[in-house]
């Protein structure tokens, strides 16, 4: 099962640690990309995991002095997230 879940999420940690390494992005965001990170490497229940990150997403994904690029990518990340989510129904 651990194996089943890296693989699941390795391209949306990729894009999370992209996120969180860009230096460019201000520092609340590369936080809330961290903190995703760290909550979908917890040892939580998936659906915990899945709902939290999109929960932290969500609650910067207006942030007016987010760069364009990366709200595209943390839409990208929120819909990965939310299609695992009802594969899991």
């Amino acid at each position: 099962m651990k194996a089943m879940f890296m693989v699941e999420f390795d391209p949306v940690l990729k894009l999370l640690e992209e996120v969180f390494n860009d230096r460019t992005v201000p520092k609340n965001i590369r936080s809330a990309a961290e903190n995703s990170k760290n909550v979908l490497n917890s040892n939580d229940s998936l659906e915990l995991k899945i709902s939290t990150a999109i929960h932290t997403l969500d609650d910067i994904i207006n942030d007016p002095n987010m760069p364009m690029y990366a709200r595209t990518k943390i839409w990208n990340i929120v819909s990965m997230l939310e299609q695992t989510r009802r594969e899991l129904d």
